[in-house]
């Protein structure tokens, strides 16, 4: 039923004893089950759905998931929590170390109907590790059974990250959100954007809200936040991220961050720096 590699381990020393295929787990008679996967920078998983509700996250690496409705960058420490059947796609932006987690569909209806963006706490990160080193099929009232119930109810505990980047389907607004995701730090106006698109800036601001729910400049914050946190993982400090994403001052851009999460980027340095 599986494919097995056990020759390979990953970082944290933890064989690749079992299936690396998503549909091995999708059947399983248990509530959770767990799967582990590494990655190679710019790796491409086409769009696909499971029978199961996902909650995907690495503990290394950055990746890009994208539904028809929204993109979401995840880095270490922030996990998607993917609904029964919803169409996802995944772009590797980086060496990556895939957790994830599918959950009965069941199981999963409390979770409700759309992806969400979950902070992954020290005790989530472990006890997901942990469930990983016990059998797929794992004793139930057991070990492994124990796990699984504990990961659901942190699950249900976990803080939500209000961080989401909602898509298009015009064709002109695609091409102008895909161009500012590639280059996030862009200064070019709304008026060089339109110009690339073959369409008035007038037009784009309309589309904008129309399309994705949000106007131009906070679906601009949106990606800007994303970014932010990537490069939070890689430890740049606040003043290099605020200039790279086009702030006029490290203060505009923490105002901003502030503003939406209410906390400042310094607060979410010091926790990747410090631990939780």
């Amino acid at each position: 039923m599986y494919t097995t590699h056990p020759a390979l381990a990953d970082e944290d020393g933890m064989p690749f004893s079992r299936s690396t295929n998503a549909h091995d787990y999708q059947h399983v008679a248990r509530p959770v089950t767990a799967m582990s996967k590494q990655y190679e920078a710019s790796d491409y998983t086409p769009p696909h759905c499971h029978v199961r509700a996902q909650l995907l996250f690495a503990t290394e690496g950055v990746m890009r998931v994208s539904t028809e409705h929204g993109v979401w960058i995840l880095p270490p420490r922030r996990a998607l929590l993917i609904p029964v059947g919803v169409v996802h796609e995944l772009q590797i932006l980086s060496k990556l170390s895939m957790r994830t987690i599918y959950i009965d569909a069941q199981v999963a209806a409390v979770f409700g109907p759309a992806c969400k963006v979950l902070e992954v706490s020290r005790l989530l990160r472990e006890l997901i590790l942990a469930l990983l080193a016990e059998p797929v099929e794992y004793a139930l009232d057991g070990r492994g059974d124990w796990l699984a119930h504990l990961i659901l109810s942190e699950l249900a505990a976990a803080d939500t990250v209000p961080i989401a980047i909602p898509w298009p389907r015009d064709r002109r607004l695609v091409a102008v959100c895909s161009a500012i995701m590639d280059a996030p730090g862009s200064r070019r106006s709304i008026e060089d954007w339109a110009q690339d698109a073959g369409a008035s800036a007038r037009t784009l601001i309309r589309l904008f809200p129309k399309e994705t729910g949000l106007h131009y400049r906070q679906w601009l914050q949106q990606v800007h936040l994303a970014e932010a946190f990537c490069r939070l993982d890689r430890g740049e400090g606040v003043a290099a991220i605020a200039y790279a994403l086009g702030y006029a001052s490290p203060s505009a851009f923490s105002a901003m961050f502030r503003r939406i999460l209410g906390r400042t980027p310094q607060h979410y340095l010091s926790e990747w720096r410090g631990g939780d």
